[in-house]
């Protein structure tokens, strides 16, 4: 099993940046595949990013290409999301999320996929 916890969440202004951090418990950090979601108020949880057990293989919903980077150290039983650019419509409540998965390589795009979730972050995102 693995805890997760999100961090870095705030207020910024439109086209400013935020680092979100998700720190995990236990020993096996480098057995799952992490990604992110998030949830606006009144909307259901969408995928952000994804990357597998490696770090070799990145994905990213098409509303945040090119400003997102989703990151991971593996020493560091750690994951991030480098936001900049960020936009109104990016408010939401950010969660980290794990899957224990075999494969190097693999990444997950379905909420459902994932076996572990952190509690959330704020981010809000000023016009």
């Amino acid at each position: 099993q693995v805890q997760l916890v999100e961090s870095g969440g705030g207020l910024v202004q439109a086209g400013g940046s935020l680092r979100l951090s998700c720190a995990a418990s236990g020993r096996t950090f480098s057995t799952y595949a992490m990604g992110w979601f998030r949830q606006a108020p009144g909307k259901e949880r969408e995928f952000v990013a994804t990357i597998s057990r490696s770090g070799g293989s990145t994905a990213y919903a098409d509303s945040v290409k090119g400003r997102f980077t989703i990151s991971r150290d593996n020493a560091k039983n750690s994951e991030y999301l480098q936001m900049n650019g960020l936009k109104p419509e990016d408010t939401a409540v950010y969660y980290c999320a794990a899957k224990s998965t075999s494969y190097r390589d693999t990444i997950y795009y379905t909420s459902n996929k994932y076996d572990y979730w952190g509690q959330g972050t704020q981010v809000t995102v000023s016009s």
